[in-house]
């Protein structure tokens, strides 16, 4: 069900044909690094290269019987190389081919994964500039607290997307990483120069030391950072859900034309794109724990990881592709509604800016204990009779023996709660 979700360019990664374009790539190179250390005849290579190619479909076939991949895929190979592919696979072990071919794969992934980061931290910077005046309630528990900007919320959603590319910069530098190093990995049939060779020459450095197999912690570090990658669009898709309530209408996913929301209510227009990345997002939290799982093996390896990564590395590779691209969409064309957005701050008539007053008249010099009564008593009255709160506050002869009408006007001002929006667009670099 995951390939569902697969986008042309990762689909070309995890396909099988690329899988065993890479395996023959690296059994090729190893050969010419036997060759030059005289292990090999160079007239071997020489045919070996000319003749070597495989068929996925014989490859299937084969496995049926021998119940092992790279034996079948070495079988086939031998079936069109003849006698010289008796120096194929000299001195390696199948986790030598599988392991190099995987970190290939994930570092490709990792770099179209990249790609797709790269254009949704420019995209929440355009929407971040964009909206960087465009006021609306700030909400601490769901409920109304101080004014905030849109933008500011794009500017949040653009640092943590920095953050990510950060990350995954790092999870890409250490699985970039390869082995041919033997059965349990001592290079006992090997020179640590095949290693180098191979590696070198597929864009990978050599594992400082490895067993049979590459160790799983990088693995594991990798899956996490696409789980934490999903985790973000995730958390920008479920802020988009609650602003998109009929009862909030701050904003809307982009609705086509012909596009139907409901089998039963033609009236529907419905977060579904949100709603989807949410969904996938924990599909690769899940993959996360399963890759953590594979950490631990018994002595030099056994084959627990081998059936987990088959299905968890390329299907969390899809999925995230899969709804990075989705994030992009819908935070390029999302819909905002600046009015609403103005109707909604005014719902607690003046109540948000409640802290502004507590504050005023405590610099006034009310001792604090005394000013939080006050303020919340007639921040009570506003909520329950729905009245002005400004208007209470002019009424109310405690609060204008401190403080003057128009001081109480310029609590009021939604200019004074932004005033340092473009400091901190400074700081995250958007200005």
């Amino acid at each position: 069900m995951i390939r569902r979700y697969m986008r042309p360019a990762m689909g070309k990664i995890w396909d099988e044909g690329n899988k065993f374009r890479i395996w023959l790539d690296i059994e090729l190179l190893a050969c010419e690094a036997q060759a030059e250390l005289g292990r090999i005849p160079r007239e071997a290579v020489e045919v070996i290269r000319a003749r070597a190619r495989f068929d996925v479909a014989r490859i299937e076939e084969i496995e049926r019987v021998v119940k092992h991949d790279v034996i079948a895929f070495l079988t086939n190979v031998g079936e069109h190389v003849g006698p010289e592919s008796r120096f194929i696979h000299l001195g390696m072990t199948s986790s030598d081919i599988l392991d190099t071919c995987l970190s290939v794969q994930m570092k490709q992934s990792g770099e179209l994964l990249m790609d797709g980061l790269k254009k949704l931290r420019d995209v929440l910077a355009r929407r971040a500039k964009e909206h960087k005046r465009t006021i609306m309630v700030g909400r601490t528990h769901g409920i109304h607290a101080e004014p905030t900007t849109m933008g500011l919320k794009f500017a949040l959603w653009y640092e943590e997307a920095k953050r990510n590319i950060r990350r995954l910069e790092g999870a890409i530098e250490r699985i970039s990483v390869g082995q041919i190093s033997g059965a349990v990995g001592t290079y006992e049939h090997l020179s640590p120069s095949v290693e180098e060779f191979v590696c070198a020459r597929l864009g990978l450095e050599p594992a400082p030391v490895s067993t049979q197999i590459i160790q799983r912690d990088r693995h594991a570090e990798y899956m996490s950072v696409l789980a934490l990658i999903g985790g973000s669009l995730e958390k920008i898709a479920t802020e988009i859900r609650h602003l998109q309530r009929t009862e909030v209408l701050e904003a809307e996913e982009y609705f086509s034309e012909g596009q139907k929301g409901s089998s039963s209510m033609p009236h529907k227009r419905n977060p579904i794109t949100c709603e989807r990345i949410a969904g996938l997002a924990r599909l690769l939290r899940g993959n996360a724990l399963a890759a953590m799982e594979n950490v631990a093996l018994w002595h030099e390896r056994d084959i627990s990881h081998s059936s987990v990564e088959r299905v968890v590395v390329p299907d969390s590779c899809i999925v995230l592709d899969y709804i990075l691209h989705l994030a992009i969409d819908v935070v390029d064309r999302l819909i905002l509604y600046p009015q609403n957005m103005l109707k909604n701050l005014e719902l607690t008539h003046g109540l948000i800016f409640s802290q502004s007053v507590l504050l005023a008249l405590t610099q006034k010099g009310m001792n604090r204990e005394d000013a939080y009564r006050l303020v919340q008593g007639l921040a009570m009255e506003t909520w329950h009779a729905r009245c002005d709160f400004r208007e209470l506050l002019k009424r109310d002869p405690e609060v204008t023996s401190v403080l003057s009408g128009g001081e109480i006007d310029a609590l009021f001002d939604l200019e004074r709660s932004i005033a340092n929006i473009d400091h901190i667009f400074t700081r995250v670099g958007l200005n």
